[in-house]
């Protein structure tokens, strides 16, 4: 084998073999750093004994799944979580991983024969005290503080009935063969593949845990989520208690599903009606500005409150802050407004928000966004038993929505009675008032009306 320097972006992971200041992949400053890279020769021989499978072979077996019985969680995973699978989990620090990760360990550990738990950041005894305050110390986890990948392979070799193993986390793992240091791309590359490799040799659910960078992303090369199975990002606001784990990649599954847990003293605890949570506050009173819409997470309907605030401003560029919607497209519904409506909003400030720390990505909150900025600017309250579903065009025309059955059934499970949809929008659920919309000039006639 030879060795040789190769200079690897921190944040992307390209490789150059000069030093450059700036990534040509992803455009980062400073963040090429020389590693050196051991290449190993490869035989160029063919294995003759490599088997072939075909795919309508019937005796081979289905991977099983693992259900937790914990809703929340069984619909992030899919349907249960799949043994043999590997799920990387992602989040700010401080959000509640390590807790999470320890808790659906616990609950493996009921129906598993033995699962182990790998920490590099904590000793033992730090660990034990994380399980007395969720009170699972009764558990069965084995426990492990190395940060050493030839400790963890040994371990797993040595005991061939563990079934779960938990990473706490990734950018701790080194190989001693690797002359880099803990937490670069070619250390978190070969280790999470010696751990996949081996955990899918001997069918061994792999949970890993990933430290995020100051965008949201997490640390380390872009193919560290293609080569895992699912991954997981796990969010919540310092403030509050609650926390959203929503899944962005599943090989077994639907993305774009979201489990909503209650961080308390004993751990998290499963929402069972995330929409009664984030409304809560908002069904006492008609507040200006405040528009209620049933967007889909996933397969899951949710009711989300949207805020808005429209202000007077001394500045000669108005702010507009935005928190939970792309601001791209509040400066369209602006722009539609103020065509379409005569609502001109060029002088003012404008503050949106998403109530609970949610974060609407769907076209189908144009209306409820819209009708919100009319609220606030001809300062008349929405009635609180409505909800507004619809996508705006740049013509001003209100487009149809999908999966608009399931999000009525919701709004009417919580007590509304009134909703605001596109003009023809096909639904066969009638329990509750429907109000058609074919123009946002529509809309702004009937608020001024209520």
């Amino acid at each position: 084998m030879s060795t040789k320097i190769l200079y690897v972006c921190q944040v992307c992971g390209n490789q150059t073999h000069r030093w450059v200041g700036k990534c040509n992949a992803c455009g980062s400053w400073d963040s090429i750093i020389g590693e050196t890279a051991t290449e190993h020769l490869i035989n160029t021989q063919y294995n003759p004994e490599v088997k072939l499978s075909s795919l309508s072979d019937k005796n081979i077996v289905t991977p099983s799944r693992f259900i937790t019985k914990i809703n929340e969680l069984d619909r992030v995973f899919g349907g249960g979580i799949v043994l043999g699978s590997s799920t990387l989990i992602g989040g700010e620090p401080g959000v509640g991983k390590s807790t999470l990760l320890l808790q659906l360990t616990a609950i493996l550990d009921k129906c598993l024969p033995i699962c182990l738990y790998v920490s590099g950041e904590e000793s033992i005894d730090q660990i034990r005290i994380r399980a007395d305050r969720l009170q699972i110390n009764q558990s069965n986890i084995q426990l492990l503080s190395t940060s050493s990948l030839s400790d963890i392979i040994s371990s797993l070799k040595k005991n061939k009935d563990f079934k779960c193993v938990v990473i706490d986390s990734i950018q701790t793992i080194y190989d001693s063969r690797i002359s880099s240091s803990p937490g670069t791309v070619v250390q978190i590359r070969m280790c999470t593949h010696e751990l996949i490799t081996f955990s899918k040799q001997h069918n061994i659910i792999l949970f890993i845990l990933g430290q995020i960078t100051k965008d949201g992303q997490i640390a380390g090369p872009k193919t560290l989520e293609h080569m895992v199975d699912t991954v997981l990002y796990f969010e919540g606001e310092s403030n509050s208690q609650l926390r959203i784990l929503r899944t962005v990649k599943n090989r077994f599954g639907p993305t774009n599903e979201i489990g909503v847990f209650e961080m308390s003293d004993k751990g998290l605890i499963p929402v069972k009606n995330p929409s009664s949570l984030f409304l809560a506050k908002s069904q006492n009173n008609n507040i200006v500005g405040s528009a209620v819409f049933a967007g889909i997470e996933g397969s899951r309907p949710i009711l989300m409150e949207i805020q808005s605030l429209i202000a007077n401003t001394h500045m000669v560029t108005p702010r507009r802050a935005v928190v939970g919607w792309d601001v791209n497209r509040l400066a369209m519904i602006i722009a539609v407004l103020t065509a379409k409506c005569n609502i001109f909003l060029g002088d003012k400030e404008v503050y949106l928000n998403i109530a609970g720390g949610l974060k609407i990505c769907e076209p189908a909150a144009d209306l409820a966004i819209a009708a919100s900025l009319i609220s606030s600017f001809i300062n008349i309250a929405i009635p609180s038993s409505t909800i507004i579903l619809g996508e705006i065009a740049l013509s001003g025309e209100v487009r149809n929505i999908s999966n608009i059955d399931a999000r009525l059934k919701e709004a009417y499970k919580l007590g509304f009675t009134k909703a605001i949809i596109p003009f023809n929008n096909k639904h066969i659920f009638s329990e509750i008032n429907i109000v058609e919309i074919g123009h946002i000039n529509t809309l702004k006639k009937y608020l001024i009306e209520l």
